[in-house]
């Protein structure tokens, strides 16, 4: 894969705790140097500067983050504050104790709340954090997702003890969305070849804080 392709995959990603604005500064104009396809930061980071970003890059940010343990209506407001603050694109973490208990009509409405808020011009991900649930809640998740009207499935928030994106959780997510829902990976990737595994196994978009290393190992 070219280091431009490879490039317009990435949701460029500054979401630390202790991040300050002079941070997402530089986040930003890294970004924009690499050519990626988002920045994501944390909602309170937005709004971002008067052209901060080169033209084509999405700006993202999470809401619900990192546990998922809010209850839908803060979601909902939080992804239409995250809009009206410019972001393009909004990761909304699922109700993750809900999922554990195998509670998919919850998952499901948690979910479409967010929907809701979030206009149809702006795409919605799905936080399921794949690496704390088995395989068959994988597939429920997903089509919670799917169901409530979610435009990617996303692996991890990168912040759960259980760990970040796998191969296998990337390919069994694709296999239950097809080509109907995007697919981000996100969580532990930092190196050309685990970003080009995650691709090979159906990821759509990679969520990355190391995007200079994983795409100076191309060359």
């Amino acid at each position: 894969m070219e280091r431009r392709e490879l490039a317009r995959m990435i949701d460029h990603t500054l979401l630390a705790p202790a991040a300050t604005a002079d941070d997402v500064v530089s986040l930003c104009a890294e970004a924009s140097e690499l050519g990626v396809a988002a920045v994501c930061v944390s909602p309170a980071r937005l709004p971002l500067a008067p052209g901060a970003l080169a033209q084509g890059i999405a700006v993202c940010t999470v809401v619900g983050f990192p546990s998922g343990a809010h209850r839908s209506p803060i979601k909902a407001a939080e992804a239409a504050r995250a809009v009206v603050d410019g972001a393009d694109e909004v990761d909304m973490v699922i109700d993750l104790g809900a999922a554990t208990a195998g509670r998919w009509t919850v998952v499901e409405a948690d979910i479409a709340a967010v929907r809701a808020a979030v206009p149809a011009d702006r795409l919605l991900k799905v936080i399921i954090e794949s690496a704390a649930l088995s395989t068959s809640a994988i597939v429920s998740a997903c089509e919670a997702a799917e169901n409530a009207g979610a435009d990617y499935v996303k692996t991890s928030t990168g912040f759960h003890p259980a760990g970040g994106a796998s191969v296998e959780a990337v390919s069994t997510m694709a296999q239950v969305v097809g080509d109907r829902l995007g697919v981000k990976a996100s969580g532990g990737i930092r190196t050309a070849a685990t970003a080009l595994a995650m691709v090979e196994a159906g990821a759509t978009r990679l969520g990355c804080s190391a995007s200079r290393a994983i795409l100076d190992g191309l060359d």
